[in-house]
């Protein structure tokens, strides 16, 4: 179990951190926080929020600074937690080998199907060197034995247990849902005046006037669409949720089987949707996922252990945040 344990945190922590190495350039550096006398910088943070700075969702100016702060905080904290891990390792006098260091370099190679000059080149264009690389991951190996050796976790886990785990996180364990769409496309082109536009939609109302009145919707899209899916009279195929354009997404899903949408307007043009069908999203019985629920359980446990130890160690540091 201890294996396990190691694994599933060095893992974890070493392939979300090689997905998210970053160049931190033009950024002014200073001080954002200190951990026992150690500092963290602004550039540190800015590294590390680069990839999902992309991801922040408002686009109204004041929001979005806000989410972006509330981001900087976050990885702050991780930082911080980072910082607490090292050197209580170092004064616990931890130790890591050449062989340990070197297993994981592989992993990580074979993960991201890199050779050895390849992962060296990958380093280079993200500012990195393989010695410089090799000693974040001392570094973060030195974190996960300290947290082998300092948190206790009852793997003692009956089937009750795991039952009453399913059963309270059953969202995790449902069959994909797929939804089966089929739409009536008319494109908005790039250079399109209001008038234009309008000229557009009056077309796709008088499709859809049509439907209302009793015309069939694959016919119409056979005639209508300005989409290579018309052909198939506008079916588009299953998708999982998150797979298709957000604008007919959210109408599908809307919908029951065999109901059609009023217009709907996205950044190519307007469509009409209907939902030709729906399939999944049940619970796959426990027997088929015991294993998982097993393994999801372990690392909830895990991670409550390892939020209560640095809870410990932020009780007995001198911290101080400036951000």
């Amino acid at each position: 179990m201890a294996k396990f344990l190691t694994i599933t945190i060095v893992l974890i922590s070493f392939l979300l951190f090689f997905q998210s190495l970053k160049k931190a350039n033009g950024v002014v550096d200073r001080i954002v926080a200190i951990v026992n006398q150690e500092v963290i910088t602004l550039s540190e943070v800015e590294r590390y929020a680069e990839p999902f700075i992309k991801e922040l969702k408002s686009e109204d100016p004041f929001q979005r600074k806000e989410e972006k702060k509330e981001l900087y905080r976050k990885i702050l904290d991780k930082l911080i937690e980072e910082r607490l891990l090292d050197q209580e390792a170092k004064r616990l006098g931890i130790k890591v080998t050449s062989k340990e260091i070197e297993s994981v370099i592989e992993d990580i190679r074979q993960r991201n199907n890199l050779t050895q000059e390849g992962l060296a080149k990958a380093l280079e264009k993200e500012g990195q060197t393989l010695e410089s690389f090799k000693k974040q991951i001392e570094r973060r190996l030195q974190s996960s034995k300290l947290i082998n050796l300092s948190i206790k976790v009852d793997f003692k886990i009956d089937e009750k247990r795991l039952r009453e785990f399913y059963e309270k996180n059953i969202e995790l364990y449902k069959r994909d849902e797929l939804y089966r769409p089929a739409h009536i496309f008319f494109a908005i082109p790039k250079d399109a005046n209001p008038a234009k536009v309008n000229e557009i939609k009056k077309r796709c109302q008088m499709v859809l006037e049509k439907i209302k009145k009793g015309e069939d919707f694959g016919e119409m899209a056979l005639l209508y669409s300005e989409d290579p899916s018309s052909k198939d009279r506008g079916d588009l195929g299953y998708f999982k949720k998150g797979d298709l354009l957000p604008a007919i997404e959210k109408e599908a899903l809307r919908l029951k089987v065999g109901e059609i949408s009023s217009i709907i307007r996205s950044e190519f043009g307007f469509h009409i949707v209907k939902l030709l069908d729906k399939k999944g999203g049940d619970p796959i019985p426990f027997e088929e996922v015991v294993e998982n629920v097993r393994k999801d359980l372990m690392e909830r446990e895990i991670e409550k252990s390892l939020k209560q130890y640095l809870s410990t160690l932020k009780e007995k540091s001198v911290i101080e945040i400036k951000l």
